[in-house]
């Protein structure tokens, strides 16, 4: 394999051209195609026959209709034109390895170091989810079909389930979407052909809305939005016939966080019913993640007042927080919260109310959430550039991207799109252009 290039490789100089690489840091794969067969003479049929994407798509993307998300297609088109994984937001390909050593470089945090933590990660994910043995996994012997399911099983699977969600801190959707489908998928087949009480049913309806969640929103994270909308809708109704509103409200919140760009109005109708199906009387944690949700559909389409009162809500039930609460959400706290406020202002343009809650919060969030510190930086850079501090907006820009380099994640390049293009109208300032340079290179 050392060596090979595929027929529809892109050549060197093509893939270091500035209209190349801005094409593909923005994923706009229509451009792709368009270049490589103006430049390399690779036809549409030969890019859909190595692609695995039909010709009259291809053609359709070339003329500018649609986009490619999915993380598996995004990897599929670089592995057939040879596109590093750098240049498209993905962790290096196997053929890269294959034809040379990654070297070396001390830019902002990569280096031997850098890529040790990236194979760490990958490790991680191996170790704990490709033989379905996670780290810290309680030991579960799956029900035979058509056995009797015992009354404490739903509760040793949701404990499994809880740990599995971990892997969402260190791995993006890209590496995943798997694990998680394949436990709701055997969530699933027990239902449907084990035998249990009503009371473990109910129970085990709640853990397959659970996973349903966990796994659209690998999907959402992954690009697959089809997918990850089927899941949600199937976890709101497992979730309403198992009497549990409080995921049945979460259900609601993803959905409501999907369509944001796509239809601001209907995704502050479906948060408010995420609010409200839930109920007054729902865990303090899940009211405050609802409200906050509900908060940032109200910053996206640009409502001040609203999204203020539903942080003031999101705050108030929070403080309410004692003991137990889901797991699934047990990662909203005080400083979650300040970095969902400063995102709405920033979404809001209120640079001065942004900046001090952004940079105090990622003062204090870990590097290895590498996904999530990525977009989150991704505001605060959005936020300078509102304010016309060009230069640490550049700068905070370049930690976003450097964080974002080799996650299975579409939406950190996604996110830091617009913050490019932004910058890229101050490019005659060195700052930029060296993070220009960085994010094309």
């Amino acid at each position: 394999m050392t060596g090979y290039e595929p027929p529809t490789a892109l050549p060197r100089e093509l893939l270091e051209r500035a209209d190349m690489r801005a094409a593909l840091t923005a994923h706009d794969f229509g451009t792709v195609f368009r270049l490589a067969r103006a430049e390399a003479g690779i036809s549409y049929s030969k890019i859909a026959a190595e692609c695995d994407i039909k010709p009259d798509r291809v053609g359709l993307l070339a003329r500018g209709h649609g986009t490619v998300a999915t993380f598996e297609k995004i990897a599929q088109i670089a592995d057939a034109l040879r596109i590093p994984g750098r240049l498209v937001g993905l962790a290096p390909r196997q053929w890269e390895a294959q034809a040379s050593p990654r070297p070396a470089s001390s830019v902002h945090g990569h280096g031997p170091e850098a890529d040790g933590e990236d194979v760490r990660r990958r490790k991680f994910f191996k170790a704990s989810a490709g033989v379905g043995l996670a780290v810290g996994l309680p030991d579960l012997t799956r029900p035979r079909v058509g056995s009797r399911i015992s009354g404490d099983y739903p509760a040793r699977l949701r404990e499994r389930t809880a740990r599995l969600r971990r892997l969402d801190e260190v791995l993006g959707g890209g590496d995943t979407y798997r694990v998680y489908l394949g436990e709701y998928q055997s969530t699933k087949a027990l239902l449907r052909d084990a035998t249990y009480n009503e009371g473990t049913g109910r129970s085990l309806l709640a853990v397959l809305a659970e996973q349903a969640q966990q796994a659209g929103w690998a999907a959402f994270d992954g690009g697959r939005h089809r997918d990850a909308t089927g899941l949600y809708e199937t976890s709101h109704a497992a979730a309403l016939e198992a009497g549990d509103t409080e995921l049945a409200g979460n259900a609601l919140a993803f959905l409501a966080y999907q369509t944001i760009n796509d239809d601001r109005q209907t995704s502050i109708g479906i948060a408010s019913r995420a609010v409200a199906e839930a109920g007054p009387d729902a865990a303090p944690g899940v009211r405050a993640l609802l409200y906050e949700r509900l908060a940032w559909a109200h910053a996206v389409a640009g409502n001040g007042a609203d999204t203020e009162h539903a942080l003031a809500a999101a705050q108030t039930a929070l403080s309410e927080v004692e003991g137990q609460q889901p797991d699934w959400v047990a990662w909203v706290d005080q400083t979650e919260l300040q970095i969902m406020t400063g995102r709405c202002w920033a979404e809001l343009r209120r640079p001065l109310r942004a900046v001090p809650l952004l940079e105090s919060a990622l003062s204090r969030y870990d590097d290895a959430h590498a996904r999530d510190k990525s977009l989150y930086l991704s505001w605060l850079a959005d936020s300078y550039l509102t304010a016309g501090e060009v230069e640490q907006g550049a700068t905070i820009a370049g930690r976003a991207f450097d964080l974002a380099s080799g996650v299975a994640s579409v939406r950190p390049r996604q996110r830091l799109a617009p913050v490019l293009r932004r910058l890229d109208e101050h490019r005659t300032v060195p700052a930029v252009v060296e993070v220009l340079d960085r994010a094309r290179g």
